[in-house]
C-alpha cells in the first residue's frame, strides 16, 4: 500500500476529515517493553520503546500527521501523552486516563495527531500510574514550515537533552509505597540522556555531543523527571535563550538556565572556545543533597579532556525567580502563535472568570493524598471524555465538585474524579497558590497558557498591578514556589476534556490534579472531531452504541 493510500485509509479510520491529507504524514511503528539497565550501578527493570532508553525521537514540523502505531509488549496498561501538543479539537488523542482507556498488554493502539500551527521543543511519556519512573520518554520536535521565518540562523546541528532524577526502585515498588501512603523520598541521581557520567562511573563515558569549532549548534532542554528541578549549564560556553514550550524568545545570554519539572527550552551555543572537551552539567535544584550527572561535549578532533572543575550551579529561590523575570516573548519573531491565533494583546482581553486552585495535603484513611481546592482526584474505570460523550457522566463523576474559590482548610477532602467546566472561548484567569514547603510545577494540556504573574505569600486582587500584561511567554507549563503564587491567563478555545496536573508525579499520582470540560454548544465538526473509530473502549461504554454525530 502506498504512503498516500495508506493516509487516506487511516484518515478514514481516524475519522478525520480528508482535508487533513493536504498536509504531510510521517508513520512510526513502537514496541514499548521491559528491559533491564543499571544507569546508577542498581540493575533495574525499565521501559523501552524500540529498545531505546529514552525512547525514539518525533522529529517533525508544524501540521504533520503523526501516525503512531504503539503495540503494548509489557504485562500492564499503557498510554502515552504529549507533553505540549495541543491536539486541537481532537482531546482523543491526548493519551491520559482521563481521556483514553490504556492499552491491554498485547495489543495496540494508533495514535493520530497533529502539531497544529504549532513549533517548538516538547517530549512524550507514559501517562499511566507511576510508568514515567521507569523511562518510556522521548523527544518530540516540531519545526517551523519553511515559509515561516525563524528569528535565528540554522544551527549546524540540534541535539537532545532529557534530563531528570532517577529512582533505582522498580516503578511498580515506588507506586505500591504510595498506595501504602508513604512517601517517594529522594531520587538517586540525575541521568541526561539516560546516562549518569563521571559521578558514577569513575570515568568519563564517550562524547554525547560533537562540535565544530566556530559553529552554532541548538540543544533543546527537557526536564522529564518525577519531582526535581534542575539547573543546565555546559562549561565555559554561554547558552543563548531562543525557545520555550513552543514560542520564541528575547535572546538574552544565561551562564545557566533553571528548568522545572515537565518543562523544555532551547538554547543555541556558540562553539567559540579553544580546541578540547567541556562538560554539560546538570544539577538538581532545592535539595539538600546536589545531585550532579554530566555529558561530554567534544570539539572534533580533541584529545583534551575536561576541567575537572565543574562549574556549580546557583543556590536559593530568589535567583530562580529573579532569572524568571528575564523571559520574555519575541513579539518581532514570525512563528506559530498560541491561541488566541495571532493575538499580542492578551492583556487587553477582559477577564471573565477567575479560578483560584489551591494546592494542599493531608491523610484519609490513614493515607496521604494531595488535593486541589479540596478534592483528590481519582481516576475512574471509565475515561472521562468517553463518559461524556456517551452522555455517562452521572454516575461516572459529577462536574464542578470543587468551587473557583477554595474551601476552608477544616473541610474533609473528597476523594472523587475532579472535573470542572468552562465556558467555550472564554478568556480565563488562574491563580495557583502553593501552601506547601517544596517548589510545584503545573501543565495543562490542550493549551498554550500566558503566565503573567509571580510572587511571595497569597494572591489578592491587587496582585494583579504585578502583571506582565505585553510579553510574558506562551508556554504550557509553569512552576509555583514555596508558600507562593503564580497566575496564567488563557483563552479557552480548544474544546475537549484536558489534564490539569501537578508535574510532581508523586503529587499528581496521589490526587494532585483535575481534568477541564471545554465543549462547544454548537456540537459543531468544526470546534471538536468525533470519537476515531479505532477509540478502544473500556467501562461502561464497552458496546453501546455510538451517539449522534458533530455536524
Amino acid at each position: 500500500m502506498s504512503h498516500v493510500t495508506a493516509a487516506f485509509v487511516l484518515v478514514s479510520l481516524l475519522g478525520l476529515s480528508v482535508v487533513l491529507a493536504e498536509d504531510p504524514y510521517l508513520f512510526f511503528t513502537w514496541n514499548v517493553t521491559y528491559g533491564s539497565i543499571a544507569p546508577l550501578g542498581i540493575r533495574q527493570k525499565v521501559i523501552l520503546i524500540n529498545n531505546q532508553f529514552p525512547g525514539p525521537e518525533v522529529n517533525c514540523t508544524s501540521n504533520n500527521n503523526i501516525i503512531i502505531n504503539v503495540f503494548n509488549n509489557l504485562d500492564e496498561p499503557f498510554l502515552l501523552t504529549w507533553n505540549g501538543v495541543q491536539n486541537r479539537k481532537n482531546s482523543w488523542m491526548d493519551g491520559t486516563p482521563g481521556t483514553n482507556c490504556p492499552i491491554p498488554p498485547g495489543q495496540n493502539f494508533t495514535y493520530h495527531f497533529q502539531p497544529k500551527d504549532q513549533i517548538g521543543t516538547f517530549f512524550y511519556f507514559p501517562s499511566v500510574g507511576m510508568q514515567k519512573a521507569a523511562g518510556g520518554f522521548g523527544m518530540l520536535r516540531v519545526h517551523s514550515r519553511l515559509l515561516i521565518p525563524v528569528p535565528f540562523a540554522p544551527p549546524a546541528e540540534e541535539f537532545d537533552v532529557l534530563a531528570g532524577d532517577w529512582f533505582t526502585a522498580s516503578h511498580k515498588l515506588l507506586a505500591r509505597k504510595l498506595d501504602a501512603g508513604r512517601g517517594l523520598g529522594l531520587p538517586a541521581g540525575v541521568l541526561i540522556n539516560g546516562r549518569p557520567g563521571r559521578p558514577v562511573t569513575g570515568h568519563d563515558d564517550p562524547p554525547m555531543f560533537t562540535v565544530q569549532a566556530g559553529n552554532v549548534y541548538r540543544f533543546r532542554f527537557c526536564n522529564v523527571g518525577l519531582k526535581t528541578s534542575l539547573n543546565f549549564r555546559i562549561q565555559k560556553h554561554s547558552l543563548k535563550l531562543v525557545e520555550m514550550e513552543g514560542s520564541h524568545t528575547i535572546q538574552n545570554l544565561y551562564d545557566s538556565l533553571d528548568v522545572h519539572v515537565g518543562q523544555c527550552l532551547s538554547v543555541l551555543v556558540v562553539a567559540d572556545q579553544g580546541p578540547g572537551d567541556y562538560y554539560l552539567v546538570v544539577s538538581t535544584r532545592f535539595t539538600k543533597k546536589i545531585h550532579t550527572a554530566t555529558a561530554v561535549l567534544r570539539y572534533a578532533g580533541s584529545n583534551t579532556p575536561p576541567s575537572p572543575v565543574i562549574p556549580e550551579g546557583p543556590s536559593g529561590w530568589a535567583w530562580s525567580f529573579n532569572q524568571w523575570r528575564t523571559f520574555r516573548w519575541n513579539l518581532t519573531a514570525s512563528a506559530a502563535r498560541p491561541n488566541p491565533q495571532g493575538s499580542y494583546h492578551y492583556g487587553e482581553i477582559n477577564i471573565t472568570r477567575t479560578i483560584k486552585l489551591l494546592n494542599g495535603h493531608t491523610v484519609v484513611d490513614g493515607k496521604r493524598r494531595h488535593f486541589i481546592n479540596g478534592v483528590s482526584h481519582v481516576d475512574p474505570d471509565t475515561p472521562l471524555k468517553l463518559a461524556e460523550y456517551f452522555n455517562l457522566s452521572n454516575p461516572v463523576f459529577n462536574y464542578n465538585l470543587m468551587g473557583d474559590v477554595p474551601p476552608a482548610l477544616d473541610i474533609p477532602v473528597k476523594l472523587a474524579p475532579n472535573v470542572i467546566t468552562a465556558e467555550f472561548r472564554t478568556f480565563i484567569e488562574i491563580i495557583f497558590e502553593n501552601t506547601e514547603r517544596s517548589i510545584q510545577s503545573y501543565h495543562l494540556d490542550g493549551y498554550a497558557f500566558f503566565p503573567v504573574g509571580m510572587g511571595p505569600g497569597k494572591w489578592s486582587p491587587e496582585s494583579r498591578r504585578l502583571y506582565n500584561l505585553l510579553d510574558t511567554v506562551s508556554r504550557h507549563s509553569i512552576h509555583v514556589f514555596p508558600k507562593s503564587w503564580t497566575a496564567i491567563m488563557l483563552t479557552f478555545d480548544n474544546a475537549g476534556m484536558w489534564n490539569l496536573r501537578s508535574m510532581n508525579w508523586e503529587n499528581k499520582y496521589l490526587g494532585q490534579q483535575l481534568y477541564v470540560s471545554v465543549t462547544s454548544p454548537a456540537r459543531s465538526l468544526r470546534d471538536e472531531y468525533n470519537m476515531p473509530d479505532n477509540t478502544l473502549r473500556c467501562g461502561a461504554v464497552v458496546g453501546l452504541p455510538l451517539p449522534p454525530s458533530y455536524v
